[in-house]
């Protein structure tokens, strides 16, 4: 059993639909979980469907959905004030001190965070090259094991057969929960703008219910 999760991710819902199903299981188990989330996601293009968020406010609804949301997680929330979109410009060197910090003063058992290179986003590459950097800045002894999540299309071509592979069917309650505590965000990302909860759930029901992570070697 794992000590102690951290969750290393840039945007608001990334938790929700890349790896709820795998922290509630932990929750499940007792295993404290703490969330390192990079930005508030404000340069996100979704804004509710229907719309209910502008630009200027968006950040705000972004920050209430993300802490509604670690709240039906139960995980320890720490939002780490990196603007949107702009994390491939930051330096990679000074994230990697930054969320050192953190985990020096947490000792995880587990990091997850995303596969650089293969994570779509560029804030998700950056960030996910930031955190394993950080891992491997610590002493070999205390140093983590790292979970990675590859999302992009070509991942199993590029990367073989993901090393864990999680039914989280029995979590998906909890996780579609998650999901819809992200409300601006919820039917866009899943691709469906009918915003009909039947619909929603199929979809996560049908794409979601696997939850699939690559250990990081050092």
């Amino acid at each position: 059993m794992e000590s102690h999760v951290v969750v290393i991710f840039p945007h608001p819902d990334d938790e929700a639909f890349g790896a709820a199903g795998t922290i509630a299981k932990f929750r499940e188990q007792g295993v404290p979980v703490t969330y390192l989330c990079g930005t508030l996601g404000e340069m996100g293009r979704n804004m509710g469907n229907p719309i209910f968020a502008t630009r200027e406010s968006l950040p705000n609804f972004r920050k209430d959905e993300l802490l509604a949301a670690c709240e039906v997680l139960d995980v320890d929330l720490h939002m780490l004030g990196y603007r949107d979109k702009t994390l491939e410009f930051e330096s990679r060197s000074k994230i990697a001190e930054h969320l050192l910090t953190y985990l020096e003063e947490i000792q995880p058992s587990l990091v997850i965070t995303h596969y650089p290179g293969h994570a779509v986003h560029p804030d998700h590459d950056a960030f996910g090259a930031a955190a394993i950097e950080a891992v491997q800045r610590m002493e070999a002894s205390k140093r983590p094991k790292v979970w990675a999540q590859a999302i992009t299309n070509t991942r199993l071509e590029d990367l073989g057969q993901p090393d864990i592979t999680l039914d989280i069917t029995p979590y998906f309650e909890k996780k579609f929960e998650t999901i819809l505590a992200h409300q601006s965000q919820a039917a866009g990302v899943l691709g469906n703008m009918d915003p009909s909860l039947d619909k929603l759930a199929d979809i996560v029901k049908n794409k979601l219910a696997k939850e699939q992570f690559y250990q990081w070697e050092f």
